[in-house]
């Protein structure tokens, strides 16, 4: 523990994080030699102990990067935390992960479609993280419970880990501490600021292999988590929505714009009987199937049914191109079929 309490004495000092400790221990030259420094701060000191006594009393564990219990793609992202906070199971972080994340003003079919999503990737053994906020997030989080085991979701708080955030989410809360784990890179007992949920946004990409954004307006918060597994080269999905709708802007821009593969359901990911994720690979295919139906299309509305069996591919594929070319503007709907613009 003595190792912790040096980490954390770097750490908790003003103005020091992750930058600035990575450079008192080259200055240093080890943790100890950076803590030596600083143990003549009586103030610190004691602040440090009474977080470490909290934390303990509340089963809450100091997980530093050098763990092998620390999150494996946390640890390639630079400037990572060099201690997390953990309540709950911590073999959880040891496992593949995805990100989910969305709206905390989403609609009633988008939560359904999330909590689906979640639940079969926890039931692959892929954990499913997200922030914990109402809305898009506590889908992914209930989807994922509804599975089969304790470690199934992450929670990523910008408070300290024993802050609950949004207190509707309560139950969600002690729920995931039982079965999965909840993490935070702030002090125990910390109340957060507006900087440190877009601090969370970059962990919640972070700690995932995959991003799959649901429903979100241009200027949320999910799209800064989705422009963050952009910047750290996670593979990004996005949910389609309807043009109209606000909540769609974000994950329809990100398609149309190539960024994003589209997420049409579970089947983008998992086939009957596989255990793994499937490994996403673009392939001249899809480009044929948009050809084949752009060729078919004319002024004349054609069905989906009809057009599977012209061009030869399933209804669920015809949808899922047809969703692409409407977003890019070369089909239209119409009286239950569709049109070439």
């Amino acid at each position: 523990m003595s190792d912790i309490f040096d980490r954390l004495l770097i750490l908790r000092s003003p103005g020091v994080g992750p930058v600035g400790y990575q450079k008192l221990i080259r200055q240093f030259g080890s943790v100890a030699g950076a803590a030596d420094n600083l143990r003549n701060d009586v103030a610190l000191c004691d602040a440090v102990r009474r977080e470490m006594d909290v934390a303990a009393e509340n089963s809450v564990q100091f997980i530093t990067d050098d763990s092998e219990y620390y999150p494996v793609s946390l640890k390639n992202v630079k400037n990572h935390p060099p201690v997390i906070c953990v309540r709950g199971n911590v073999e959880t972080l040891t496992r593949p992960m995805v990100g989910i994340v969305g709206t905390r003003h989403a609609t009633a079919t988008g939560m359904r479609f999330v909590a689906e999503l979640a639940e079969n990737f926890a039931g692959h053994n892929v954990v499913v993280v997200s922030g914990m906020a109402i809305g898009t997030d506590t889908a992914a989080h209930r989807g994922a419970l509804r599975a089969d085991g304790n470690t199934q979701t992450v929670a990523v708080l910008a408070g300290g880990v024993d802050y609950i955030w949004p207190l509707e989410n309560e139950s969600l809360y002690w729920e995931i501490v039982e079965r999965g784990a909840i993490v935070s890179e702030m002090p125990v007992g910390f109340v957060p600021r507006t900087t440190n949920f877009v601090q969370r946004n970059r962990w919640v990409a972070g700690m995932s292999q995959k991003l799959i954004l649901s429903e979100a307006d241009l200027n949320s918060g999910s799209m800064r988590t989705a422009r963050f597994a952009i910047d750290l080269d996670r593979e990004l999905w996005a949910i389609p929505g309807h043009p109209s709708d606000a909540r769609s802007c974000g994950p329809n821009s990100l398609i149309a714009g190539g960024v994003a593969h589209l997420c049409s359901g579970v089947g983008d990911f998992f086939q009957t009987g596989e255990k793994n994720v499937k490994n996403f690979v673009q392939s001249e295919k899809n480009d044929d199937c948009e050809n084949l139906i752009l060729d078919a299309l004319g002024t004349i509305p054609v069905s989906e049914s009809v057009l599977a069996d012209v061009v030869k591919k399933s209804v669920s594929e015809i949808k899922r191109v047809l969703v692409v070319l409407e977003l890019r503007g070369l089909v239209q709907k119409q009286n239950g079929g569709y049109i070439r613009l």
